[in-house]
């Protein structure tokens, strides 16, 4: 993974000096800011802030709203979660669990390679999970009856204890300040079964944690490490994840007697 893991992206420097490399992209950087601004002002938390970003997004391109600069692009990401988790473990009896899954660019698959029904995906966004319906319809995998629900928070209450052998979330702690990240991590050992694994990525700064507009949160590998510890899990990072053209980080987590 080739970036500059040091980088305050939210210093005043560092956007003084994008700018003056992209100069094309400093319309689109104030439209954001100020679409961004405004939905902050009209939310009452973070979850409903990003609720409404996504929201914004999907409606332009549900593709795009989930990181795909392209259909292409939103295959070979969603592609290169399915591998990698092929090679770490998963099989077709498995339950999952996945996280923020959106319009099913990895789910998908997913969904064709685990048996009937064991795949359940949850999401913040309503708007993303209509596009979800839609990409299930695409892919002709209406007889694999994935569950796809939209959840308020991820305290995952609603969900039964040791469900889940395989719980993934991709691009869900890069938009997340921390707090949201430590609710997740003090529910997700009750959904694992016994022997199960949380699969997360996040954007990786090896320099002062910081956020760019309260989307883009980035965190040093052992805050997140010893979070997981605070919450009686165990948890390592994925080096051989690095070696894929992506530009997150990934950490596993299980539980502490598992690890």
């Amino acid at each position: 993974m080739s970036k500059n893991l040091t980088a305050n992206r939210s210093s005043l420097t560092h956007r003084v000096s994008y700018a003056l490399r992209h100069p094309a992209r400093v319309p689109r950087h104030l439209r954001r800011t100020a679409r961004d601004t405004w939905l902050r002002y009209r939310s009452p938390d973070h979850v409903a802030y990003y609720r409404a970003v996504m929201r914004s997004d999907t409606r332009r391109d549900p593709d795009a709203a989930v990181g795909g600069r392209s259909r292409e692009r939103w295959l070979a990401l969603g592609a290169m979660q399915f591998d990698y988790l092929l090679g770490h473990g998963l099989r077709p009896e498995h339950r999952m669990l996945e996280i923020g899954c959106g319009n099913l660019r990895a789910g998908w698959r997913f969904i064709e390679y685990l048996r009937p029904g064991h795949y359940y995906g949850i999401d913040i966004s309503p708007d993303i999970l209509f596009a979800a319906q839609n990409t299930l319809q695409e892919q002709g995998l209406q007889d694999r009856l994935p569950t796809l629900t939209p959840v308020r928070d991820l305290s995952l209450g609603f969900l039964p204890d040791g469900r889940f052998d395989v719980v993934h979330a991709h691009s869900v702690f890069s938009h997340s300040p921390l707090p949201v990240i430590e609710e997740c991590f003090a529910h997700i050992g009750r959904v694992l079964a016994p022997g199960g694994w949380f699969d997360f990525t996040f954007d990786r700064t090896e320099g002062a944690e910081h956020h760019v507009l309260r989307e883009d949160f980035y965190y040093r590998t052992e805050t997140l490490l010893s979070l997981a510890t605070e919450h009686g899990l165990t948890a390592r990072f994925m080096d051989d994840w690095e070696n894929l053209p992506h530009g997150q980080s990934k950490i596993r987590v299980t539980h502490r007697a598992d690890g």
